[in-house]
């Protein structure tokens, strides 16, 4: 969940209740699980809880043959992830505060925050932006750019890039914490199974088999999620919050629990009951390790659910309000803009246009 200031100026509302110390009753102390290999279960099905949710999908793909000399300039994207393959060749990727990263190929680059940088062939080479070259309609979403010179036989690098559309569902909080640039060595143990599909995708990167755009834009959303998946498998370099919930016994029960009844009107008391702890130390744990009391996480998953729904626009604001667990389309709409700042109707309205 995030923890942006402007999502948590108020309490949560509607049938969720008060404060995180409000509940209905309390719940004795008790000692969390000790069995490691049960803690590990746990955190592993909250882990995967939480991926199910996650989705990529590509905006915009370009499969893109240079020459020995090229520099290619990619403007923010915010809101959007950008996905790099090199299939053959090497390059330098530059970011925004100028740190330089070697890429050879069979390196997979991808940039949860979509921001600017540039793909070089060197560092001291100038840079364009990538739509300004023209570019050749390879498939749904895919075009083609080649700005290898006649003269060259071989190309002297290919690579397949792209944004996405990127969201993370109930663990949107963890795109905050992710770094500018994942630079995967699919050989390490952290991305097992990866190895194949950046080798599928660099065949099709080569061979231009009939409908190898379309093939490639599927393979990189895999590929994309291979990437997230390993990072918070791996601990998410230790980052905060949310990920140290998960593998903290005291908290991954409750967490594992609000995800699956996100529409269940939960007390902390009921939270507590389920870490087998006493309410003031899971309100107090919660907070320190997650940033915001446990009856607000509540409300802000439901509300991100919310958004999703809405989102697709298949669904009216009421039939949304229900399956959260709101009796009225009122209460829900003011925690709606209080967690969002605007109204579901906008978010129904941005669907249909």
């Amino acid at each position: 969940m995030t923890v942006s200031p402007r999502y948590l100026t108020e309490t949560p509302g509607g049938h969720t209740g008060g404060s995180s110390g409000g509940s209905r009753d309390g719940a004795p102390d008790r000692a969390p699980a000790a069995e490691t290999g049960e803690h590990s279960t746990l955190s592993s099905d909250l882990i995967s809880e939480l991926l199910t949710s996650m989705r990529l999908r590509g905006v915009r793909y370009r499969r893109v043959q240079v020459g020995a000399r090229f520099g290619f300039r990619f403007d923010a994207k915010p809101g959007r992830a950008c996905f790099h393959f090199l299939a053959v060749g090497s390059a330098v990727l530059r970011t925004e505060d100028g740190t330089l990263h070697e890429l050879v190929a069979g390196n997979a680059v991808f940039m949860p925050h979509g921001a600017s940088h540039q793909l070089l062939s060197g560092p001291d080479i100038p840079a364009r932006g990538i739509d300004s070259f023209d570019a050749v309609h390879l498939g749904d979403a895919v075009s083609g750019v080649d700005t290898c010179p006649s003269t060259h036989p071989d190309p002297g690098a290919i690579f397949f890039t792209g944004y996405m559309d990127f969201d993370l569902g109930g663990m949107q909080g963890l795109s905050a914490l992710m770094p500018e640039v994942m630079l995967v060595d699919a050989t390490g143990a952290r991305y097992p199974g990866l190895m194949p599909i950046l080798a599928s995708m660099k065949r099709e990167v080569c061979s231009g088999r009939v409908g190898f755009a379309g093939v490639l834009a599927r393979l990189a959303e895999v590929a994309a999620a291979m990437i997230v998946r390993g990072w918070v498998e791996c601990g998410c370099d230790n980052s905060a919050g949310l990920v140290a919930a998960l593998r903290d016994p005291r908290l991954a029960r409750a967490i594992l629990a609000l995800h699956r009844k996100p529409e269940h009107p939960w007390t902390v008391a009921e939270l507590a009951a389920e870490c087998h702890v006493s309410r003031s130390v899971f309100a107090d744990r919660f907070q320190a390790t997650i940033g915001m009391p446990p009856l607000r996480y509540a409300t802000e998953l439901r509300m991100l659910l919310a958004g999703q729904w809405l989102a697709q626009g298949t669904l009216p604001i009421q039939s949304v309000a229900s399956r959260l667990g709101y009796t009225s389309q009122a209460a829900f709409s003011r925690a709606f803009k209080r967690v969002t700042g605007h109204p579901p109707g906008a978010s129904k309205n941005a669907a249909r246009s």
